[in-house]
C-alpha cells in the first residue's frame, strides 16, 4: 500500500482536522485533510543535548536496567541517551532516575523506566525491524509527557504518539519542542482507535489497559508486527500481553503483572 505523507516535528491532530503549517518561508502547502500538522520551531536545535555524555544518575538508572535483565543494546542506548528528568515536574527532579512511576497531572503518570524498557525490549524482539536493526513506523498509545515516545524515536524509524488529554499533548508538545526529533509525531485523538493514516505499524506499544486490546490496533498492525500492551485480567489486576500478527493468524502470550491507568476512549 502507498505510504501516507509523512507530517514535520511536532505534529498535531485536532479532533480530526488538518491545518496549515507555521512554516519559515518558503511555505509549505497545507498537510491534507486528517493529517497532523508541522509546525516549527524558531529556536535553536538541541538536539546535541541528547547525545551528550548520560549524568551518572541516568547511567545508573541503565546499569541497574541491564543488572534486572533487560539485554537489548538498542533499548539500552535509548534509554541512556533520553533525559528523562525533561519530562517530569520540577518538584521531582531528584527522582526522575528513580524507577518508580511519577505523576505528570490529570492523573496519569510517567511509567517507572523499567517498565519502559521491558515493553520495548519485548517490541524490539518481535517487531519488524529495517537494514540497520531499528523498527519501523511505530505507533505508540497514550503519550502522556512524551518520555516514551522520544525513547521509541531512537530504536525506530518513525513514531506516531496518539494522547486523548488536551493538556497533556500540550504538555508532550512542550516537551518535544525544543528537542527537534524529526521522527516523532504528536497526535491529539481517541488512542483506542489508533490513527489508521500512519498504518500499517511495525510494533504498537500502549501505556494504558482496557479488557482487551481493541480490534482497531490488531487491524493497523503490519503482517510480521507485534503489540505490546496492558490488559485486564481480574478487576483491579493487568498482565502485559504480547500479540503477534502473521498471515496464518494472531498468536496473543501474556506475560507478568502490571500496573497502567485505564484505557479509556474519547477526548478530554
Amino acid at each position: 500500500m502507498a505510504t501516507p505523507p509523512r507530517p514535520g516535528f511536532p505534529a498535531r491532530l485536532d479532533l480530526g482536522q488538518g491545518g496549515k503549517p507555521l512554516a519559515r518561508a518558503p511555505v509549505r502547502a497545507p498537510a491534507p485533510p486528517g493529517m497532523p500538522t508541522p509546525v516549527t520551531n524558531d529556536s535553536a536545535p538541541q538536539a546535541a543535548s541528547m547525545a551528550r555524555d548520560p549524568i551518572p544518575a541516568r547511567a545508573r538508572m541503565v546499569q541497574q536496567l541491564a543488572a534486572d535483565g533487560i539485554a537489548d543494546p538498542q533499548v539500552l542506548r535509548a534509554m541512556g541517551t533520553v533525559d528523562r528528568h525533561r519530562f517530569v515536574d520540577g518538584a521531582l527532579l531528584a527522582q526522575a532516575y528513580e524507577d518508580t512511576a511519577l505523576p505528570i497531572g490529570l492523573g496519569q503518570t510517567i511509567s517507572k523506566p523499567s517498565v519502559v524498557a521491558r515493553m520495548l525490549e519485548l517490541l524490539m524482539q518481535g517487531g519488524l525491524r529495517g537494514p540497520d536493526g531499528k523498527l519501523g513506523r511505530v505507533l505508540d498509545i497514550g503519550t502522556g509527557c512524551g518520555y516514551q515516545a522520544v525513547v521509541m524515536g531512537q530504536i525506530a524509524s518513525e513514531v506516531y504518539s496518539i494522547e486523548r488529554l488536551r493538556d497533556l499533548h500540550e504538555k508532550a508538545r512542550a516537551n518535544l519542542r525544543p528537542l527537534r526529533i524529526a521522527n516523532v509525531h504528536l497526535i491529539l485523538g481517541d488512542g483506542m482507535a489508533g490513527f489508521a493514516k500512519g498504518a500499517p505499524y511495525a510494533g504498537i506499544v500502549a501505556a494504558a489497559g482496557g479488557e482487551a486490546v481493541p480490534d482497531a490496533w490488531i487491524e493497523q498492525l503490519g503482517y510480521g508486527g507485534r503489540i505490546v500492551a496492558p490488559v485486564a485480567t481480574t478487576p483491579g489486576q493487568q498482565a502485559l500481553m504480547v500479540i503477534d500478527k502473521s498471515r496464518q493468524g494472531i498468536q496473543q502470550t501474556l506475560l507478568e503483572a502490571v500496573n497502567f491507568v485505564p484505557l479509556k476512549s474519547g477526548l478530554a
